[in-house]
């Protein structure tokens, strides 16, 4: 079964700015073990559908049958991509974890509460009826109690299905790239390219001075709506977060929709660039080429949500 066709973008915070509860759920999931970043989807996707197939059945995974959540160890990526190895005999010493050690929390249940209050409100009256074991007020009130707890914080993850919001290269560039192909990953027991992977990472100051930039240029041009809005949001959701964190754009289980050397030859970051500098220097027509390729590449992976 392929790995959910979504991407990502992250934030790693240091260890010793999680507040106390947050905190020791981290430590404890570390020391079970942190998630393999290329594993990320599909261990979401796997508590999501334990919680389905439970009895009762949980609305949302992390949580006990009435709804409060359960206690314990969190799941957890590290930033330098190591997992912590499993307690048990024979097993080596855990690294030790410090306050600057940068970890992301999948935050699993909250990211899973906004997204169904999202499908409540986009999804069809027969499909929501057909996917849901509750009646639909009590499942969005229930959802929407559970985002609520976010309170002032933030998660850690936001996501998006079969396409990357093109306002997110805004907060990288080429170089920052890290690019994993099939021929520098074997396969495994488990199945070819589990690690092929396309990720940036940069510092938060950069990424906020980046999506701070682009906003204001977008909004003085284009207007507010659209990619200036998208990027003000961004920078509001990054602002919750430590001064020295890492930010993440991750294709995640995008790589399936492209081969090797699709992905190699990907130049959306470069394009993004050539289109605000050309934004900058007045040319919208040379703005609109850059625009349109990025445009181009990405509607063309997007179809196939729909091409069954």
């Amino acid at each position: 079964m392929p790995a959910p066709f979504v991407c990502y973008l992250r934030v790693y915070e240091p260890l010793g700015s999680l507040p106390g509860p947050l905190a020791q759920r981290v430590r404890a999931g570390l020391a079970r073990g942190a998630i393999p970043v290329t594993q990320a989807g599909l261990r979401e996707r796997d508590v999501c559908l334990r919680a389905q197939l439970s009895l009762p059945v949980r609305l949302l995974p992390g949580e006990r049958a009435d709804g409060s959540p359960a206690e314990g160890p969190a799941d957890v990526l590290l930033a330098d991509g190591a997992d912590a190895p499993a307690a048990g005999e024979g097993a080596p010493t855990p690294p030790r974890f410090g306050p600057g050690t940068l970890v992301c929390p999948l935050d699993t249940r909250p990211r899973a509460a906004a997204a169904l209050v999202g499908f409540l409100s986009t999804e069809s009256p027969v499909l929501r009826a057909a996917a849901l074991h509750h009646d639909e007020p009590t499942v969005r009130s229930r959802a929407e109690a559970v985002v609520s707890e976010l309170g002032d914080s933030a998660t850690h993850v936001v996501s998006a299905t079969w396409t990357v919001p093109l306002p997110w290269f805004v907060l990288v560039e080429a170089s920052d790239r890290v690019l994993v192909l099939a021929h520098d990953d074997p396969a495994t027991a488990d199945g070819p390219g589990l690690r092929r992977r396309c990720y940036w990472r940069v510092g938060m100051a950069d990424a906020l001075a980046r999506a701070d930039s682009a906003a204001e240029l977008l909004s003085s041009t284009l207007g507010d709506g659209g990619p200036s809005e998208v990027l003000r949001d961004t920078a509001r959701w990054l602002r919750h977060f430590d001064a020295g964190s890492l930010v993440e754009l991750d294709y995640g289980g995008l790589v399936q929709l492209v081969d090797d050397e699709t992905l190699a030859g990907d130049t959306s970051a470069e394009d993004v660039t050539a289109a605000l500098s050309a934004l900058r220097e007045g040319d919208a027509e040379k703005a609109m080429t850059s625009y349109r390729r990025l445009r181009d590449f990405w509607a063309g992976r997007a179809i196939r949500e729909r091409a069954n």
